[in-house]
């Protein structure tokens, strides 16, 4: 981690905490403050610090808010850029770009036709990684890196899947209703629902009906 990681969940804490007193908050520099509230804020200052660290623009600010565990409000903010996804519960989810564009899924119905994105081979341990390459070779086309801004993608219909593990509810909590509020689905590997006792297994899927040939191929 690096000291602008710090800094900038600093920066966010503080100004949660100065406008919302009693929720909770959850970021990956500073760990979790009243965690049994009924709101809490969940941080990811820098995702992809390799990405910023190297100068490539892949990297982003997440900021998720959950309400009784479930994610009900997430930004995706790339600022060099100028994106912007805001994802919300039971709404549309909006994107703000210098080039224009709206956000919404596209149909994909088969992995055999679909973009598929992970951010490293290196991210999953021995027996995930077998159960990934069933994935990868089902797949048209599988590009690597990207962390949160290829989640970002797949509300643009540029990319159809997000299949990856070992992630923190900081890395995915602000992504579930950016993905979903575009007519995607976020789960773990089971198909299950996110939550903070996930084990980090995570599929995005633009076409919810990608995910039970996913699911199929990662048991």
């Amino acid at each position: 981690m690096t000291e602008a990681d710090r800094a900038a969940e600093r920066a966010l804490r503080a100004f949660l905490t100065e406008r919302f007193p009693t929720h909770g908050i959850m970021g990956e520099e500073y760990g979790t403050e009243r965690g049994d509230a009924e709101w809490l804020w969940v941080l990811d200052p820098i995702d992809g610090t390799r990405a910023f660290l190297t100068g490539r623009p892949l990297f982003g600010t997440l900021i998720g808010l959950l309400h009784h565990g479930e994610p009900v409000l997430g930004l995706i903010d790339q600022p060099v850029t100028r994106e912007r996804w805001v994802g919300v519960s039971g709404q549309p989810t909006r994107f703000v770009s210098p080039l224009g564009g709206t956000a919404g899924c596209r149909p994909c119905a088969s992995l055999a036709v679909a973009e598929l994105s992970c951010t490293s081979p290196e991210m999953f341990p021995p027996d995930e990684a077998a159960r990934f390459e069933r994935v990868r070779k089902a797949a048209r086309r599988v590009t690597w890196g990207g962390d949160c801004y290829a989640y970002g993608l797949v509300p643009l219909g540029l990319i159809d899947a997000v299949v990856e593990s070992s992630l923190k509810p900081w890395d995915w909590a602000a992504l579930v209703p950016v993905i979903e509020g575009a007519g995607g689905r976020m789960t773990d590997w089971n198909g299950a629902a996110l939550t903070l006792e996930s084990r980090g297994e995570v599929i995005a899927v633009g076409d919810a009906a990608l995910l039970p040939e996913i699911v199929g191929l990662l048991q």
